[in-house]
Parts: structure tokens; sequence; C-alpha cells
């Protein structure tokens, strides 16, 4: 699920003084309303987004919300040797027509919110850059200040983007893939059969949501051809879904491959720019795969590709050279009795045939150096800790850049070491979450970072670590959205404890305004639970301002990541496999248990709180551990995970077929007798990823055993629950749901 992985928001924020530690005095000490939330960019977390660095690394670039619409986003630029920033492209000049069913449901996955320009692709020049706007494509000259809408016609562009050279921009309309030609303005429609179940250069469901790959086209590296994916969804099945809408209901048709059912077949061809000729590659006798990741090598003879069996117990790296005669050739495969997590940690060198891997072989992950043919060099990484991602490889130095948790797993730092061996050196200064953005011809990197004590901040630096420049230092002083409240900002303690089996599990403990040990407070467990998310962390996030507002309220806040949660290695995530929602529900018992040894705890008066897998876990809390906890909130929550799509649910239950006992038994539906009160579900009536029947079903079977629970359905809304009025409306709802259970 994307749903299941925690994104950064690239937010600048524009105050001008700072806060590193603070006395309480020095700072306002106003309180936190539902609607302050989401009543100030800083607070609501609407900011710029979209940071990039120009290729040649003298511009950074990035998207901002105007003052009076901080929905609506324009281009703005800073020129790292002045440090003068200024708005590059007003989105304005830009169509702002309706986007296409199509397009809202991409942006929904690659959670993309917002009007005007909402993304940019610089070329590797660094002279233009091309800006997709509803279907319509512009360029844009840096040297004449241009914009210039591209001629074409009346298609619908998606997925748009530069060739490698700047030489054309490609994209897909009607389910084709077309070229065009910046010099002499020419169209080429390079394929031709796309049309109804079959889709050329589009990724289908699965890779979208659950793989991380939003593309089904791959330019070579020297813009002779591209690879793409044709996608047949003809045996599909077809389903009917209801969104429901405030003045209506809109029926969606859409081949969604429910767990256990048939998916999508695809196939990888390669069409050459000259002639428009397609050549298709042989994937095997196996028809019943995932084609995960596709990657042109340096050479643009030879092309890459990911193959990965249904069960994702088996991924191949493989070879392929366009000649024809050249059989395929298997460079590595990585296997697991549980699953094999995907990665983008694939990099061909252009100077030599060696390439760096990412794997979990010895169940952490980790970087590796491999010959051209696939044998292992030696590993570049290793120890009891996990590598984040693979950041940048300076080919000239032989220094790899990467992020991972070799510090402490509660944060995230930006690393390095040489391809020649030696010692892992730290690059980022402060204690916290960095990530970067590197520029694509040098070692020049922008830090986005954050942590408890300090909202986003954005800074430029050198190869070596060393700050160059702000970008935006985003301190606290008197102008700043935060100051009114700062004083009451509350920190949380950090702790582990030891699960059955032994393995340690960390926590993170707020404790209310105005602490008094002599007296006993009622709790709000915050959980998420699932697989790919990480909830205690050193880190800013606006999810936290929620918690702010209740630590106003009185409230203890608590946060545990359970066993099957990231950057713990495979034998911390993979012990959910085959049974969810009971190992993470065991670990979150032995949480409160915890609580419950505290003074200060209301042991009679705790909360589960959870949106998505933490709305599932919080009905598994209300419905198998209702002595745990008085009171439940479920946020857009899986009940069956027959209902959900075959990537995600398969690879943590494997095939119906095969564990019928475990889906049962990983269901909220077997144990709906055990619910005693204290409920309370929410669930957008548009969602198109946790469908609306999870809820649906719930409700039903509560309601025919008359048990008393309380939903709030939002109409037109989607899984994110996106919009100030909704979300104010929601947490609203939530705190005065937790104060008449718990006070």
């Amino acid at each position: 699920m994307n749903w299941c992985r925690i994104k950064y928001v690239l937010a600048l924020g524009l105050a001008t003084l700072s806060i590193d530690t603070v006395a309480k005095t020095d700072f306002g000490q106003q309180a936190l309303t539902v609607e302050r939330l989401h009543g100030s960019p800083a607070l609501a977390g609407s900011s710029p987004q979209g940071l990039q660095l120009s290729p040649n690394g003298l511009l950074v670039t990035y998207l901002e919300g105007r003052a009076d619409n901080q929905h609506f986003y324009d281009l703005w630029q800073m020129e790292i040797k002045t440090g003068v920033k200024q708005r590059l492209i007003d989105a304005s000049l830009l169509s702002q027509a309706e986007l296409s069913d199509e397009e809202k449901a991409r942006r929904e996955r690659q959670r993309i919110y917002g009007q005007g320009i909402m993304e940019y692709f610089w070329a590797d020049d660094s002279e233009s850059i091309l800006i997709p706007a509803s279907g319509q494509l512009y360029h844009y000259t840096l040297a004449t200040g241009k914009i210039k809408a591209l001629a074409i016609g009346n298609k619908v562009a998606t997925d748009a983007r530069f060739s490698p050279k700047a030489n054309y921009v490609s994209f897909v309309s009607e389910q084709n893939l077309y070229s065009y030609h910046l010099k002499t303005a020419k169209l080429t429609q390079l394929t031709f059969d796309g049309k109804g179940p079959v889709k050329n250069g589009m990724a289908e469901f699965v890779a979208q949501e659950e793989m991380d790959r939003m593309t089904g086209y791959w330019w070579a590296p020297d813009e002779s051809a591209i690879a793409f994916t044709q996608v047949d969804e003809s045996q599909v099945e077809l389903v009917t879904r209801n969104e429901i809408y405030a003045d209506g209901i809109k029926l969606t048709k859409q081949r969604y491959p429910y767990a256990g059912k048939t998916n999508a077949s695809i196939a990888l061809g390669i069409v050459t720019l000259a002639d428009a000729a397609i050549s298709w590659l042989d994937l095997g006798k196996q028809k019943d795969f995932y084609l995960p990741r596709v990657q042109w090598l340096p050479d643009s003879q030879q092309l890459s590709y990911q193959w990965q069996s249904r069960d994702q117990q088996t991924l191949h790296l493989v070879k392929q050279a366009l000649d024809s005669d050249t059989p395929a050739q298997t460079l590595l495969t990585e296997s697991s009795q549980a699953w094999v997590n995907l990665h983008n940690d694939l990099y061909f060198f252009k100077q030599n045939k060696q390439f760096i891997w990412g794997s979990e072989r010895d169940g952490f992950h980790h970087l590796y150096l491999f010959d051209g043919d696939g044998k292992l060099v030696r590993a570049l990484t290793q120890g009891q800790w996990s590598v984040d991602q693979l950041e940048y490889v300076d080919e000239s130095s032989g220094w790899i850049y990467f992020t991972g948790r070799q510090k402490t797993v509660i944060e995230k730092q930006l690393y390095r070491v040489n391809l020649k061996g030696g010692e892992i050196e730290l690059l980022s200064r402060r204690d916290g979450m960095h990530s970067v953005v590197f520029a694509a011809e040098s070692a020049t990197y922008l830090d986005y970072f954050n942590s408890l004590t300090q909202p986003p901040q954005i800074s430029l630096h050198d190869s070596d670590g060393q700050q160059i420049l702000w970008v935006s230092e985003n301190k606290i002083d008197k102008q700043h959205p935060l100051y009114p409240f700062w004083g009451l900002w509350q920190q949380p303690q950090f702790g582990e404890l030891n699960a059955s089996d032994g393995q340690t599990l960390h926590y993170r403990l707020f404790k209310p305004v105005d602490f008094n040990p002599k007296h006993r407070y009622p709790v709000v467990v915050r959980v998420y639970g699932g697989p790919g998310a990480q909830l205690v962390t050193n880190s800013w996030s606006s999810h936290d301002y929620f918690t702010q507002y209740l630590l106003q309220q009185g409230y203890v806040v608590f946060q545990l990541d359970n066993r099957g949660s990231a950057h713990r290695g495979t034998q911390f995530e993979q012990v959910i496999y085959g049974h969810l929602g009971e190992v993470e529900l065991a670990d979150q018992k032995l949480g409160v248990d915890y609580l419950r040894q505290l003074d200060f705890i209301d042991s009679q008066k705790i909360a589960i709180y959870g949106h998505s897998y933490g709305g599932y876990m919080a009905l598994m809390a209300a419905f198998k551990a209702p002595d745990y906890f008085r009171a439940a909130i479920a946020g857009a929550p899986v009940s069956d995970w027959t209902l959900y799509d075959t990537h995600y649910t398969e690879r943590y239950l494997g095939h119906p077929d095969n564990n019928k006992a475990g889906y049962q038994a990983s269901s909220v539906m077997p144990y709906l007798d055990n619910y005693q009160q204290g409920l309370l579900i929410y669930h957008g009536m548009a969602d198109d990823n946790v469908l609306f029947e999870n809820s649906t079903r719930v409700y039903k079977g509560l309601q025919d055993k008359a048990a008393l629970f309380q939903m709030i359905d939002y109409p037109g809304s989607k899984h994110s629950m996106r919009g100030n009025k909704v979300r104010t409306h929601l947490y609203k709802s939530l705190a005065h749901f937790l104060d008449a259970e718990l006070k």
C-alpha cells in the first residue's frame, strides 16, 4: 500500500529567527484549537514542495503556494550565488482545466494535491523546464523568460517528461505513447494498439499503488529508443465502484485485482525513434509475474529489468542486450521464505561494467558492489542497521552517498563510503531526519532537515557535508505562526520494551502540558502498525499537531513501533508473514501493560487511534483487546483483506487459496462478538484505496448485533482526507469523541 509509506513534504517556512533550545518563558503559551491546526500555512503543512537543484547546481527551484491560496502553486527559484528568491513561472499563465479521471487517479497515488504547477522537469543542460498542466505541456526557456504551449493538438498528456538530452518530450495519451521533437515541433505516435484494456507506456494499478512505479516507459540514454510496458487488463475483474459525493453518486468502473484474483498481463517492448519499429523481450514462460523496475544501462545497448514472482519470494535482476542473438542474462537473484522488498538502489557505472545493488540478504538492507556478470565484488555497507536509500554516486571520486540508520534507528542521516573501502563517514551534522536532493552533475546537495525541536529547514551543502547557505532556515521568531504556541510545545521521552521474542520495541511518550506526576491522566495510543512505516522517530510531522492539541487538553499520547514496522531488518519486519493483526496487536498490548505500571496513567481510560493500517489496528484492538482499550478510533480501516489488491495483500498473507486460515484470522469480522463499547469509524466515501466497503461491512455486522458505535462518513473524500474543512471537522469530532469516552 502506498498509504503505508511515510513521505516527506518538502515544506519551506519563511520565518527568519531561530530556536535550537528555548526556555518556556521566552515564547508564547497560547492554547491550540482544532481550527488553528489548519488555519496557517506552518501549522497546516501546506507550504512549498517539489524541491530540486538544477542539473548544473546553480539554482534551487520549488513550488510555493500563494499567500491568498496556499493550495495554488507557482514555480519559484533561488539563485545559489546571490541567495535571491523570485517567482520563476506564474501558474496563472497555464491551463487550469478539469483533470481527466486517469490523471486524478494518478495524482492520488502520487500523493500530489493542489492546483497550478504540481510537477516540473529540468532539461539536462539546465536551460529549460517542462511543465505539465491540466493535460497540456509547456516549455519554459530560462534565457528568454518565455513560456510556450507545445503543439500536441487535442491530446491530453499524462506522464510527460524530457528525453535524457532534452531533444524530445514524451508523454502518454489515450493509452498510447508519443514523442514530440522540440526543434522541429514534430509529434510522433509510437504505439497504436492502446485502447480498452490494453495500455501502452502506462503503469498498471498495483505498480502505481504498491511498487512505487508511476511510469510505464523509459528512455535510452542516447535517445535512440524507448522501452515501454504493454499492460493487458482484459482478465482483471471489472468492478463498479460507488463514489458518493454530496450532490450525487458517481459510478466508476475499474479493473481491480483483488487478492487471489487475476492480475494484468504485462509485456516489455522497445520502440526505436528512427522508424517506430517495436521489438518485444522474452520475459519467460511464466505469465503470472510482476515487473517492478526497468532501467537502461549507460551504453543504451542493454536494458535491465526486475522480474518478481507473484508470491514475491523471488526477484531476478535480468540484463538483456538489444542484439536479438544475445540471450538474457540473470545477473542475480534475491529470495526469501516471506517476501523480497523492492527498492530503487540500482546503479550501473558509466566508466566500467560494475553496478551497485541494494539487498537484505544478511537481514538488513545494505549496498553491494557487483561486476558486470553479477559476481559479488564486496559489501559497501554492513552491520545490524539498515540503509534507507542510495542517494548519489560520484564516479570520479569514488564516493557513494546514502541515507541510513547507522547512528540510531529513530533518525535518518546522510553517509558516504568509498568504493575502494574504508570507514563509513557521517556527513549530516544534526540529530533528526535528513532527506537529501543531489544535483544531477555534482555532489552538491540540498538537505531537508527536521527534528522534534525544529520544523523543516532546507540548506545547501558541498560534497563533504559542509553547509554553503540556507534555502529556508525556518527559525521561530515572533512573526512565525508557531511562535504563540511554542511555550506549550511538548517533547516526548523515548524508551524501549522487549517483545515476546526478545526483539527491541521503541516507543515515545508525550506528557500533557503542566504535567503533575500525582495526577492520573487518560491516554491516546496513536498507531500505524503496518509494514513500511515508522512513527517513533526524532522528526517533525504535521500529524503531531493534533498530538500537541491533545496534550494541551490533558491527555498522555503514546506511540510504539510494533514488530512488522520499517527500518529494523527482516527478522523484525517479517514476523507478521501469514497472519496480520496478531503480533502487531500483541506488541501494542505490551505497550499498554507498560503504561499501566506508571503512576500517572489512568489505566481504565486508554484509547487507540489510527488511520489506514492504523485504522485496521484500532478495529483489531476494539474487537480482540477490549479489556485494554476503552475506546477506539478507526480511520479508513481495512476490515477484510480479500477486499485489498494482490501485490500488497499477498506479499504479507500469501495467496488466499494457500492461506485461508490466515486470511480469516487477519480479518476483523470474526471478532465482532467481542466488541463492548466506544468505537468511532470514519471513512471517505470516494476512497479508491481502502474501499468504503471495508467500513460498511463492519457497520452492518455491528448493527446486526445491535451494538452501539459511531460513524462519520465524508462525501467525496478520498483516502487521504484532504481539505482544511474536512480535517477541521474530523479533528473536532475526534476530540469530542475522546472527551466523551475518556473524560
